[in-house]
């Protein structure tokens, strides 16, 4: 069966987890014509737990792995519920190759405990990727205040020098710019391109990866986005310490910490996390499973609630679709 193209797929994440409990809260205050779009991949199980709140009844569960009431104990992590999370994932993606969804929104998974049930991806951002047979993709974090983009994502901080190339600035740069252009319909994108190195290198003198590798990473994105028919404003290597105060649409991170911790300073409730470059939308929200919170009714649902809108906005833009 082909579901709508306007489907959006929902994956519980690690059932020990909040995200049982954030996606009935959030499922539960969206508007009726959104949640009858929704399939959720995951166990009615595992949903029936959630205290104080039950889960619409237009909303479509999928039966994954059948896990019972009393299985899967909030904040108690084992290795069903390890397997499950996967599974969960393994389901929606299996939906979304064939098809069925226009997007994907998933709740947090464990690594750990991904990782010791056969997950062998970093995060959701790589597994999508190359299941969903995407050419490239991007990390990005969209908030209400501020959208970032990652040139390097899941890596020590000691190895971004070495990881860092002008290939992956510039695939931050055009993936970014098509965001915008593609699925927010901002006709003339603004891109801040931020340095790697204090005061954006000094002219060398705290480094070289601005000229040597920055530059022209801006460069070929630029040459990218133009070619792909977008008109966009690309400006860096900007110094890190007061890129966040000029007005742009979007700001190119480095390395993780770079981009995520002015996200999480000013959007902390409503940020999203993005991945681009993939063939649907695929949006989460920006906090772990929180086990130490889990099943005590204390958990906020705002950023899942983000994600979900979110979601739904990325896919009825008139001009969004897969990328070709």
């Amino acid at each position: 069966m082909t579901a709508k193209p306007s489907t959006i797929g929902i994956t519980l994440g690690d059932p020990a987890g909040i995200g049982p409990e954030i996606v009935v809260r959030a499922l539960a205050e969206a508007a009726p014509e959104l949640r009858a779009r929704v399939r959720v991949f995951g166990d009615a199980g595992v949903l029936a737990r959630v205290v104080g709140t039950s889960l619409p009844p237009e909303v479509r569960v999928e039966e994954i792995t059948r896990l019972a009431h009393d299985q899967a104990l909030p904040g108690r992590p084992d290795a069903a519920c390890g397997a499950a999370q996967v599974a969960y994932l393994e389901a929606a993606l299996v939906a979304a190759r064939a098809g069925e969804l226009a997007a994907l929104v998933t709740a947090p998974i464990s690594k750990t405990q991904a990782k010791a049930a056969g997950f062998a991806f970093p995060g959701h951002t790589e597994l999508l990727a190359e299941r969903l047979g995407a050419r490239e993709h991007a990390m990005a974090f969209f908030g209400p205040r501020l959208r970032v983009v990652l040139a390097t994502i899941h890596h020590a901080l000691a190895d971004v020098p070495r990881v860092l190339d002008e290939t992956a600035v510039a695939r931050a740069v055009f993936l970014g710019g098509e965001a915008l252009a593609r699925r927010f319909a901002i006709v003339r994108p603004r891109i801040g391109v931020l340095g790697l190195n204090p005061h954006a290198g000094e002219a060398g003198l705290f480094g070289d990866e601005e000229a040597r590798v920055i530059a022209p990473g801006i460069a070929r994105g630029r040459e990218r986005l133009h070619a792909a028919g977008i008109d966009a404003t690309i400006v860096g290597p900007l110094v890190p310490d007061a890129a966040f105060r000029t007005p742009h649409d979007l700001f190119v991170a480095m390395y993780h910490d770079q981009g995520l911790i002015p996200v999480k300073l000013l959007d902390f409730e409503d940020s999203v996390n993005v991945t681009l470059g993939l063939p649907i939308v695929r949006t989460s929200p920006d906090h772990g499973v929180a086990y130490d919170i889990a099943g005590r009714g204390v958990a906020r649902h705002g950023s899942f609630a983000a994600a979900l809108r979110l979601a739904a906005e990325m896919i009825a833009c008139e001009i969004c679709g897969p990328r070709s």
